[in-house]
């Protein structure tokens, strides 16, 4: 497939995921930076995305919604970047990414809510209680360098972002191996472009730029 893809993304969002792993991949895309309030619920993006969230991306045809989707995705459509699992990767790739979609987000996001769960509750909830999720992803990245192995995946930009966000509001504790494997993807050049893009935009509606690594 070629390399025609549009980000739909705002900066104050999850969209920061999809535009690092777009700068990953090294391929030219082009942005659209929607408002909350008026473009990101208007008939033209509910189009692409019913729940009228970012981010989503179209590439060509085909069009990918949710954040983990969309890192999975873009490393399978351009597989040059090699960010898509070897083999022998295949199983803790697709075990933390979904982990990180799931039950470690349903976790965090009940803590920032007040929601406690009961310890009868816990059989019900995908992730059992607070404590034992950011415990296993805790112990996850301080086994390998890198969420699948030694080696850096799309699974890194999903997880890492997750991290990155959760430990910067106080929802993850800051512990050595969850610091140290922040630090590790935090300066990563792709990373740095990324932010750099985002940082420098304001929520202004449909506001188009080019993107991308060629674009630098």
């Amino acid at each position: 497939m070629t390399a025609d893809v549009t980000l739909y993304t705002n900066p104050q969002s999850r969209g920061r995921i999809a535009r690092w792993m777009l700068e990953e991949t090294g391929v030219a895309y082009t942005t659209v930076v929607l408002d909350y309030g008026t473009t990101m619920v208007a008939e033209a993006y509910r189009a692409i995305n019913p729940m009228m969230k970012v981010p989503a991306i179209v590439h060509g045809d085909q069009v990918v919604t949710e954040t983990a989707a969309i890192c999975a995705y873009l490393a399978e459509a351009f597989p040059d970047a090699e960010l898509a699992p070897l083999p022998d990767e295949r199983a803790a790739y697709y075990r933390w990414l979904f982990f990180a979609a799931g039950p470690l987000e349903a976790a965090i996001t009940n803590r920032a809510f007040g929601v406690t769960v009961t310890e009868e509750q816990q059989r019900m909830a995908g992730y059992g209680d607070f404590d034992r999720a950011v415990g296993v992803i805790g112990d996850a990245v301080a086994r390998t360098p890198y969420i699948a192995g030694d080696r850096f995946t799309a699974a890194d930009v999903y997880v890492g972002s997750q991290l990155m966000w959760f430990t910067q509001f106080g929802l993850v504790p800051k512990t050595d191996a969850i610091m140290a494997y922040i630090g590790r993807l935090a300066d990563r050049p792709a990373h740095r472009r990324a932010t750099a893009l985002d940082d420098g935009k304001v929520e202004d509606g449909a506001k188009v730029e080019e993107g991308g690594a060629a674009g630098d």
